[in-house]
């Protein structure tokens, strides 16, 4: 903590961002004796200016924060949380603080972040999984049980197959999309996480 210059009224601030998908959720202040409890608790704590306390992140909203990482900028007069984000950072009910643009380029447009679209798709087939929607077809899979999961995967794998061996690169994402949405069905038929999944995946690059 030696290294991270507080301001005058002893504050630094600092952005989150969310670990698994790079999405900057918010920015608040720290000060030497919340960062000291974030540390401690490994749950992210801020400073309220308006308030001049100390607050824990979810503490009333359950909208807590995981901290896994925190590192600090050359200066040492910014700090980044990685965290593990449950529900939205945001008190309007958006997932991230930053969901107003000012200005942007019309070339600016890029394709989503692959981690956040089957973060999303995970969390769409939990919440299908927690609270059935009548004519879901999420629901029927999940409904129907392991079995039809199974063999719903086994013909979209097959489909991928038959996509690339025509060499058509449309059906091949068409149907690969199909698989990767069947799978993220039988993950959460299993309580299968793709935070569990990355965790195997490093080991296979190291």
């Amino acid at each position: 903590m030696n290294n991270i210059k507080f301001d005058e009224k002893g504050l630094v601030p600092a952005i989150v961002q969310e670990y698994e998908t790079g999405e900057v959720l918010m920015m608040a202040y720290m000060s030497r004796e919340s960062l000291g409890k974030t540390l401690e608790t490994g749950r992210s704590w801020f400073y309220s200016r308006s308030r001049g306390e100390l607050w824990e992140k979810g503490a009333t909203s359950g909208n807590t924060q995981e901290v896994k990482e925190i590192s600090y900028d050359c200066d040492g007069d910014c700090l980044l949380l990685k965290v593990k984000q449950e529900g939205v950072s945001c008190h309007t009910g958006n997932k991230s603080c930053f969901y107003r643009k000012l200005w942007e380029t019309e070339d600016s447009a890029k394709p989503a972040n692959i981690g956040e679209i089957v973060e999303k798709l995970y969390n769409k087939v939990g919440e299908r999984k927690e609270n059935p929607i009548p004519g879901s077809y999420t629901c029927y899979l999940l409904e129907k049980g392991i079995d039809k999961i199974l063999k719903k995967i086994g013909e979209e794998s097959t489909e991928v197959v038959i996509a690339a061996k025509n060499k058509s690169k449309e059906e091949v994402i068409y149907e690969i999309s199909d698989l990767i949405y069947h799978l993220t069905v039988l993950m959460n038929y299993l309580d299968v996480t793709y935070e569990d999944i990355g965790t195997e995946l490093l080991n296979r690059v190291k």
